[in-house]
């Protein structure tokens, strides 16, 4: 009997502390206003950083500038450098210089069908004949609502039947692994860069594509 009245007594004076703490924390919460604690800081150093923000003055380095360019010939992490310009000079050199490192597998031209039909047949058509569904005529509204017919120029077959010239001299379906790359690269005509879309194994696997479509 006294035992199990000494573990009452304990657990009631346990519960006491418990809401003595509460209520004292409730009211200190509500405060008249006049004097607010901050209370205490947790991790400062997640909102005021040891380290130099970019804008920042540096006496670590002799230009006293934070945010260092990359030292001459240093490719970031995952970058491959690209050493052709963007000139009709610099295309023909692709196409004589430039082969595809990528073996002939039916894993890469399914890839490759797969990123063409993702990136190009809008345009290219699935079969790369230029008859993409942006060539199609459409109907389109203006600013003050008046339509009218638009029609997207149709970039020229790849396939040899069609017989179809290069804006840059040569038929589409003779462009080689370099001229096809450069172009993926850099864009032409209505065609953007797909760069930035594209991973360097990524436009290699839609080259090895585009011999598929030529040979049709």
């Amino acid at each position: 009997m006294k035992e199990n009245m000494l573990a009452m007594n304990k657990k009631s004076f346990l519960g006491s502390v418990c809401a003595a703490f509460a209520l004292a924390a409730v009211i200190s919460s509500c405060g008249d206003g006049k004097t607010r604690s901050t209370g205490w800081e947790f991790s400062r150093n997640m909102y005021d950083p040891i380290a130099y923000n970019p804008d920042q003055p540096n006496n670590n380095f002799k230009n006293k500038i934070t945010a260092q360019v990359p030292p001459a010939g240093t490719n970031p992490i995952g970058f491959e450098r690209f050493e052709f310009a963007n000139s009709l000079e610099e295309y023909e050199r692709a196409g004589r210089e430039l082969k595809s490192p990528l073996a002939v597998t039916q894993e890469n031209l399914v890839k490759g069908d797969a990123l063409f039909h993702t990136y190009c047949a809008v345009c290219h058509g699935k079969e790369g004949k230029g008859d993409g569904p942006i060539t199609k005529e459409r109907s389109v509204e203006d600013s003050r609502g008046k339509r009218s017919l638009e029609t997207f120029p149709p970039p020229p077959s790849y396939q040899r039947s069609d017989a179809a010239s290069s804006s840059r001299g040569g038929l589409m379906a003779d462009l080689t692994d370099g001229k096809i790359y450069h172009t993926i690269y850099y864009g032409h005509n209505s065609m953007g860069s797909h760069a930035s879309q594209l991973s360097p194994q990524e436009r290699w696997q839609v080259v090895m594509y585009v011999h598929e479509l030529q040979k049709k």
